[in-house]
């Protein structure tokens, strides 16, 4: 789902690395931790195409903050008692939902500058 994201630039220096949504900074360990999920309940999520985290030199998942934030409403749903598949779907659609109205907000702002 979210590699229509764009990749995170490897230029410039940690620190803004580090301050990049997109850049996969925290290993499966950390990422599962962090969450308080396992890493069998992340590996599920990639199964079920939610986030496709990238893979260090050695092959290791490396994951994003914008992969955490999915990954905690994954889990915040699991919690209620959604299925893992149809909390992926829903997170799809939610996400899916706000680029279209930030879209079309885009476009409202630039047909109102233009009347």
């Amino acid at each position: 789902m979210d590699q229509r994201r764009p990749a995170a630039e490897t230029a410039g220096s940690a620190e803004d690395r580090f301050d990049d949504d997109d850049y996969p900074a925290y290993s499966m360990g950390a990422a599962a931790e962090m969450l308080g999920v396992t890493p069998t309940f992340l590996r599920a999520l990639g199964e079920a195409r939610l986030i496709e985290p990238r893979r260090s030199g050695g092959g290791h998942r490396r994951y994003s903050r914008y992969q955490l934030r999915l990954a905690a409403r994954a889990r915040e749903l699991v919690d209620q008692g959604t299925p893992v598949e149809a909390a992926c779907r829903i997170i799809i659609l939610e996400d899916q939902l706000a680029e279209a109205l930030r879209v079309n907000a885009e476009y409202e702002r630039q047909r109102a500058a233009g009347d």
